[in-house]
């Protein structure tokens, strides 16, 4: 399976985004990966849906758009309209309101075309989000809390990635993206890959980086 690499733009040089998105593009990322923190889910507060509409036009990579957020469902519209290519929600924020709130938020993902996936936070069974597998696209386990970038990864989160690596096979969609996000390095790309997953979120470790186009060759390698 492809491994894909989803530079954080959380770790970017927001006086210089455009620039950065550029930059990222022509130095082998896949995919953008966006973060939204409203400051009440998570403690800060990132960007909001006007950011991915601005960054839209300035790259063909999908726009990996993580809402870390509570009451999701409000902000898909906005969102898939703003250019989203997939929109990832946390099941802890969905389980607050209701027991059917993910796969009702999954769904209305799905209905404006665009690609949907479920989040685990590292003290989040993955098996929690099995149910709403056969909806998603993607999945995102969390390998540090999430807030901050620069946190090391949680090693535990190892088996996290196999157990859903299996249990996407056991269902038929072994091809599913399986991504991981939190303390990506060089050092431990290897070993989560061969865990299962093939989606790397890497902020720091692309943009505290002198050569971009080598830090993701390395960790795609």
């Amino acid at each position: 399976m492809q491994t894909k690499i989803a530079p954080s733009i959380l770790s970017a040089d927001f006086s210089v985004m455009g620039e950065a998105i550029k930059k990222l593009e022509a130095s082998g990322a896949d995919l953008i990966h966006c973060d939204v923190m409203d400051g009440s889910f998570v403690e800060p507060i990132t960007f909001g849906g006007q950011m991915i509409k601005n960054i839209r036009p300035l790259t063909k990579l999908p726009l990996d758009v993580h809402l870390m957020i509570e009451h999701p469902k409000t902000q898909i519209k906005f969102f898939a309209d703003a250019g989203a290519d997939i929109i990832t929600v946390h099941y802890k924020a969905c389980k607050k309101i209701s027991d059917g709130y993910l796969e009702e938020t999954l769904k209305l993902i799905r209905s404006h075309g665009v690609k949907c996936g479920a989040v685990v936070n590292p003290d989040v069974p993955v098996e929690n989000i099995f149910p709403v597998f056969p909806l998603c696209d993607m999945v995102l386990l969390m390998s540090v809390f999430p807030g901050y970038g620069g946190q090391k990864f949680i090693p535990e989160v190892m088996d996290k990635i196999k157990k859903a690596r299996e249990y996407a096979a056991a269902i038929g969609k072994g091809d599913m993206d399986i991504e991981i996000d939190g303390g990506v390095t060089m050092e431990n790309a290897g070993a989560i890959r061969a865990a299962g997953a093939n989606v790397l979120v890497a902020g720091s470790t692309v943009f505290n980086s002198k050569d971009w186009k080598a830090t993701i060759a390395g960790l795609k390698k």
